[in-house]
């Protein structure tokens, strides 16, 4: 061996004991959890719901980051483009993560490759939400509403090509009748033009709706889950109210960019299971309208291909664009 290799090879085993240590004291700065959607909006409600108390049990600050914009996709492109160190993460949904993608057509890059699962953190139902003055109470009475209105009426949704959006247009294609949509930039501002009566109806996430709705300021006629939620079983589902083949449902997820290092992700993903479990966060979640669902990152990136494969047709078939 010569000088040069011997000095190489001290480096590296120098190297090695100083990156493992690195990895080891994360966080050892600041976490951002990136939300690609505007404040009030159900990932922002999960995200902030989480910080303080992986915070506490990891010891560095986790700062909530809204990035709104593009369905979802300007943040997320921020996370999949983003340094991977640890220092940020993404808090995703079935919206931004898939649906969009397979409404949109090409983002430059695939969130199935770029952006490795940390961890499944809810499952979130979609309901469809009125404004109380717009006076109808069920899914017979919105159809028959729409239809007696001439040029038919408009629905809110989270942003083009959420879930939301998804299951507004498959609404419209299952009943016939005349929807517009009017996309937000998240949840929040969709649901504050509901309660002013700037739109009749959204499609939107029950965590979302669920709290305007608890004071009569909006009313939920209907999940859209394909049987009752055990959050809200008083709800009856769409298709109960005479739609047949209609089920939407979202999730939460927590991603990171590709390459974040292997002890990172399973340090993090051990801290957000242990943060679901905890009774103060577990009975938080059921009261907003979620339902934990902690998954590992195999059995989340084997649930986000599953969902790909599934929607992929559906979406191709209905002919659901970003024009939509």
């Amino acid at each position: 061996m010569n000088r040069r290799h011997a000095i190489a090879l001290a480096a590296a085993s120098l190297a090695a004991p100083i990156a493992a240590r690195a990895q080891d004291a994360w966080p050892n700065r600041p976490v951002t959890l990136l939300v690609p959607f505007a404040a009030g909006g159900s990932n922002d409600v999960v995200a902030r719901l989480l910080a303080p108390v992986l915070e506490a049990r990891l010891g560095q600050p986790f700062v909530v980051e809204n990035r709104p914009g593009g369905g979802g996709s300007l943040g997320m492109g921020m996370v999949a483009r983003g340094r991977p160190d640890g220092s940020v993460f993404l808090i995703s949904s079935a919206s931004n993560h898939v649906f969009h993608p397979l409404v949109s057509g090409d983002l430059g890059y695939d969130p199935r490759e770029a952006l490795p699962a940390v961890a499944m953190l809810v499952d979130v139902p979609n309901v469809i939400a009125a404004n109380p003055a717009f006076g109808v109470t069920n899914v017979q009475d919105l159809i028959a509403k729409v239809r007696a209105t001439r040029g038919g009426i408009s629905f809110a949704s989270s942003g083009v090509g959420t879930s939301n959006h998804l299951a507004g247009e498959l609404f419209r294609l299952r009943t016939g009748v005349d929807l517009t949509h009017v996309p937000y930039r998240g949840g929040g501002p969709a649901i504050n033009d509901l309660i002013a009566g700037t739109v009749p109806i959204g499609f939107m996430n029950l965590p979302t709706v669920a709290p305007p709705a608890s004071d009569g300021r909006v009313r939920i006629i209907a999940v859209c889950t394909a049987q009752r939620v055990s959050i809200r079983p008083d709800l009856p589902t769409v298709m109960e109210q005479g739609v047949p083949d209609y089920a939407v449902r979202s999730w939460t997820g927590l991603f990171a960019p590709r390459g974040t290092p292997a002890p990172i992700v399973e340090r993090f993903t051990t801290a957000v299971r242990d943060a679901l479990a905890a009774p103060q966060v577990a009975s938080r979640l059921v009261a907003i309208g979620s339902e934990p669902l902690y998954m590992t990152p195999a059995e989340t990136e084997a649930f986000v291909r599953q969902e790909f494969d599934r929607w992929g047709p559906v979406v191709r078939a209905a002919g659901i664009t970003t024009q939509g």
